[in-house]
């Protein structure tokens, strides 16, 4: 679901209600009850920005207003400088931003990741009038949020109504689970971060302050209306007095194609998956949604786009065939590989796939080796027709020098295990060996696949031997 911006504003994120009604209401239109009664009020998550080498963290003024908010509060300017390193790395996760809250993951030099949120003061319901009614006697205010502009005038008038729209020195109140009780670097970094989002876009600190950019428009709407109407103008001539217009006329457009700049270079690819946003708040979930696994699917989705980014700027990348498309079973193998989840949900992984603990640990381990092939060594046995079988006995008489080879037994069914050793030898339908060693009473892959089955022999010994080191 889109909020309409993707031309204009690089880094728009979606909306995210969280209200569990449907329509991205709470159903008393009040933010204050929903949180009040547990409920999720209106939520937009921002991807992570990349790395800001040489280039200032806010641009625009109200930009610079939340920066200085931010400096004039924090008592350790050293704390603020590691916090502008940071940002400006990329340490900075995904950001959610939600009323009287901004929240994300703040990744050290080291890699520890602290959660890091940021409090600023709801305005209260009698504030939200004051500013609807100063806004809607001057429409040039309506038209310069449209723009994603916040004026000076339109701040100065919000003051002379007795609303502070900006933080002021001691409003940006920071939480972060390093423990520090100052800005810390974590929430010095993320506050940099969101003087970006900010220069995109201001209703991002309405936001904030407690009304998302729907519900105001709407509100400012309704005003309008009722003016015009008050006025004696009626309500026709104003109902389209405030709305949203999507892109340009397509004259305008063609008219401008010999003008327009060119597109920005490709971005690098980042040198490890971006941080997903931090679900775990003082709210409570919805029925039925556990915020663990939620943020394993996030990480997940970071890693396969990183992965999907590096594969689609590789040489070649145009021939290559197709991925396959994995089945429940081996995708649940494929998430735990990749994510590495904390053991309850490692254990629905494998309860979801019909694996025991033990047998997703050593799908896991197989997938690592060498993904779907490998994983399909593991999970089957077929037996060769007799040419295949006769051509796996040539190749296994050829690999070793005479009088090296070691014994070998077979079952016929493409498996060649070492007599009185705790290795085995797999073929699959390509013909490649895959290396595998009993431990702890069961088979387990050791190594990936290779056309000589003496390497592939020589990989499962090399690592019994770390083992046992």
């Amino acid at each position: 679901m889109s909020d309409g911006y993707e031309d204009d504003h690089l880094y728009r994120a979606e909306y995210g209600t969280g209200y569990g009604t449907g329509d991205g209401e709470a159903p008393d239109g009040d933010e204050e009850a929903a949180a009040r009664d547990g409920r999720r009020g209106p939520e937009r998550t921002f991807a992570a920005f990349p790395p800001a080498r040489g280039k200032g963290f806010a641009t625009s003024w109200w930009g610079r207003a939340w920066l200085q908010a931010l400096e004039d509060t924090a008592l350790d300017g050293q704390q603020l400088k590691q916090g502008r390193q940071l940002a400006r790395k990329g340490g900075v996760g995904a950001v959610s931003v939600r009323p009287g809250r901004i929240t994300a993951m703040v990744r050290d030099r080291d890699g520890t990741a602290h959660r890091s949120d940021v409090l600023l003061q709801q305005l209260d319901a009698g504030d939200w009038d004051r500013f609807l009614d100063m806004a809607v006697e001057r429409a040039g205010h309506i038209a310069a949020l449209l723009d994603r502009e916040m004026p000076p005038h339109l701040v100065e008038d919000a003051v002379g109504a007795g609303v502070d729209l900006l933080p002021g020195i001691g409003d940006l109140e920071p939480e972060c689970t390093c423990g520090a009780w100052d800005h810390c670097p974590h929430s010095g970094a993320l506050c940099y971060q969101v003087a970006r989002l900010l220069d995109e876009d201001p209703f991002v600190l309405l936001l904030m302050r407690g009304r998302d950019e729907r519900r105001l428009l709407d509100e400012l709407q309704v005003r309008s209306a009722a003016r015009a109407v008050r006025a004696g103008g009626g309500v026709r001539e104003t109902a389209g007095a405030v709305r949203e217009v999507h892109g340009v006329p397509a004259g305008e457009a063609f008219a401008a194609a010999g003008i327009l700049p060119p597109l920005p270079a490709t971005p690098p690819v980042p040198g490890e998956p971006a941080l997903g946003p931090s679900l775990d708040t003082e709210t409570r979930p919805p029925a039925g949604i556990d915020p663990a696994a939620l943020e394993v699917l996030a990480a997940d989705s970071a890693v396969r786009a990183r992965r999907m980014l590096v594969e689609a700027l590789a040489p070649g990348h145009a021939e290559q065939p197709l991925p396959v498309e994995l089945s429940p079973r081996q995708d649940a193998v494929r998430l735990a590989a990749d994510v590495r989840p904390e053991p309850r949900i490692g254990a629905r992984l494998a309860t979801g796939s019909g694996r025991t603990a033990a047998d997703l640990e050593a799908a896991v381990r197989a997938w690592r080796y060498g993904g779907v092939a490998a994983l399909a060594v593991l999970d089957e046995e077929w037996t060769p027709d007799p040419e295949q079988l006769e051509r796996a006995r040539v190749r296994l008489g050829e690999a070793w020098e005479p009088g090296e080879r070691p014994s070998l037994r077979t079952s016929g069914r493409a498996r060649w295990t070492v007599a009185g050793a705790d290795l085995q030898l797999r073929l699959d339908r390509a013909g490649r060996w895959w290396p595998y060693r009993k431990e702890r009473g069961r088979w387990v892959p050791a190594g990936p696949a290779d056309d000589d089955p003496a390497g592939a022999l020589a990989a499962a010994e090399g690592g019994a031997a770390d083992a046992a080191v």
